[in-house]
C-alpha cells in the first residue's frame, strides 16, 4: 500500500509540472501586447517582446503571440472606404444602399443585394452594413402582404367593422377579409329532397336609395325653370320699353317756349326748332308724316355713306338698337355685305319708319350730321 501511495503522489507531481509549462507556453505566464501592438519576439526564456503597430498595419486584441497584420483594401465592386485603417483598427468597408458587405474580414470580400423578404414573411433582422436581412414566416395572428427588406409581420385584425362581414381568416399573406353589406352577392340556391339544387341562383342586390335623390333633382329642375323665365320676362320687358321710347319720340306733342328753344318729349330725346314761328303756326303742320322710303334714293345713299364712315365706329349698330332691332337680328345684318342699307331698307318697310324717328334716334346718338343731311331733304315747314 506505502508503494502505491508513492506512486500515485509522484504521478500526480509530474502531471502538474507538464500542466504548469503548458500554461506559461500559452502566454499565461508572459505579458501580453495591447491593442495596436505586434509581438516581436515571443514568451520564452525571455518575457513578450512588443512594439507599436507601423503605417499599414494594426492589431484589434491584447495578445502575447499576435502580431501586427496589414490593413485590408477596398477594392470589390462597389466598395467605398466607411473608416481608415488606424493602428488598434483595420479598414472598415461599406456597400451601396441595399447591399451588404460578404466575407468582411476576407480578401475576397464582396457586395451582395440585401434580401427581401416575401409576401407572408416578415423581417426579424434588417439588413445592416455586414449582415445580410434575416426573414421569418409570420405567425398565427400576424401577416404580410407585401415584399420588403424592412417591414415585420403586422398583427391581424380581430374583427370586421359593423357594416362589414368577414369573408376570410387572416393567412400570412393578407390579413382577415371584409366586405361591405351592401355589396351585391349571390344566395344559394335551394336544394331540393335529393339534395339537388333547383333552380338558378338569386342575386340579392342593395338596398335602392334613388329614391331619396328624386327630390333634389326636381328641385334644381325647378330652379332652371324659373331661371329660364325670369330671363325671357327681362328680355320681353326690355325690348317693350325701347318699343314704347321709339313710339312716344314718334308721337308726343312738341311744346315750345320760343324761338330757338329745345324741345323734349316724353322719351327724353331734346331737338332743337327748325325757326318756330308760333302756336298757330305749329297747330298748322301737316300731321302727315315724312317716311324715309320717299326720300330720293340718292339721298339714302349719303345717310348710308355717313353711317358706314368707319372712323365714327359702328354707329349703325346703336341705330339699329335704338329703333327697336334685337340682337340676334343686328348679328344677322353685320354678317352682310352692306349691314347700314339692309338695316335701312328693312326698317323703311315698317309703318313707323318716319323721319322724325330716325331724326330722334341719331339726336340720341349724337350724330347732328347725318340729321342736317335729312333736313335739307325735307319741307323747311317740316318739324323734324
Amino acid at each position: 500500500m506505502d508503494l502505491l501511495g508513492s506512486f500515485l503522489t509522484l504521478s500526480l507531481l509530474l502531471l502538474s509540472k507538464v500542466t504548469a509549462e503548458d500554461s506559461c507556453a500559452s502566454g499565461e505566464c508572459c505579458s501580453v501586447c495591447p491593442p495596436g501592438h505586434g509581438v516581436t519576439a515571443p514568451c520564452g526564456a525571455a518575457d513578450t517582446k512588443c512594439e507599436p503597430c507601423r503605417d499599414g498595419t494594426f492589431s484589434e486584441v491584447s495578445s502575447a503571440t499576435e502580431t501586427c497584420r496589414p490593413c485590408s483594401a477596398c477594392q470589390g465592386p462597389g466598395q467605398s472606404v466607411e473608416s481608415v485603417c488606424t493602428s488598434e483598427r483595420d479598414t472598415v468597408c461599406r456597400c451601396p444602399e441595399g447591399q451588404f458587405l460578404h466575407n468582411e474580414h476576407f480578401l475576397n470580400s464582396t457586395c451582395l443585394p440585401c434580401q427581401v423578404c416575401s409576401k407572408g414573411h416578415g423581417v426579424i433582422s434588417p439588413c445592416t452594413r455586414a449582415h445580410n436581412t434575416q426573414c421569418q414566416l409570420c405567425p398565427r395572428g400576424f401577416y404580410s402582404e407585401e415584399k420588403s427588406s424592412v417591414a415585420p409581420c403586422l398583427p391581424c385584425r380581430t374583427e370586421c367593422k359593423e357594416t362589414e362581414v368577414q369573408i376570410g381568416d387572416c393567412v400570412p399573406q393578407h390579413d382577415i377579409l371584409c366586405m361591405d353589406k351592401d355589396v351585391p352577392i349571390l344566395k344559394r340556391a335551394d336544394k331540393d329532397e335529393n339534395g339537388t339544387a333547383s333552380g338558378s341562383p338569386d342575386f340579392i342586390a342593395p338596398p335602392d336609395h334613388s329614391k331619396n335623390i328624386i327630390p333634389v333633382y326636381c328641385s334644381i329642375l325647378a330652379a332652371v325653370v324659373v331661371g329660364l323665365i325670369g330671363y325671357v320676362a327681362f328680355k320681353c320687358y326690355h325690348s317693350c320699353k325701347q318699343k314704347k321710347q321709339l313710339a312716344k319720340a314718334r308721337a308726343g306733342e312738341l311744346a315750345t317756349s320760343g324761338e330757338g328753344e329745345k324741345l323734349h318729349s316724353d322719351s327724353g330725346v331734346f331737338l332743337d326748332t327748325h325757326s318756330l314761328q308760333d302756336q298757330n303756326h305749329l297747330s298748322k303742320v301737316k300731321t302727315e308724316p315724312k317716311l324715309y322710303v320717299n326720300l330720293p334714293p340718292h339721298k339714302q345713299e349719303e345717310v348710308e355713306r355717313l353711317l358706314t364712315d368707319t372712323s365714327r365706329g359702328k354707329d349703325w349698330q346703336r341705330l339699329a338698337n335704338l329703333l327697336g332691332y334685337e340682337e340676334e337680328a343686328i348679328d344677322a345684318f353685320s354678317r352682310g355685305e352692306d349691314p347700314v342699307h339692309t338695316l335701312l331698307t328693312d326698317w323703311s318697310s315698317k309703318d313707323s319708319s318716319t323721319l322724325e324717328v330716325l331724326c330722334a334716334a341719331l339726336i340720341n346718338m349724337e350724330r347732328a350730321d347725318v340729321v342736317e343731311n335729312l333736313n335739307s331733304a325735307a319741307d323747311a315747314s317740316s318739324v323734324v
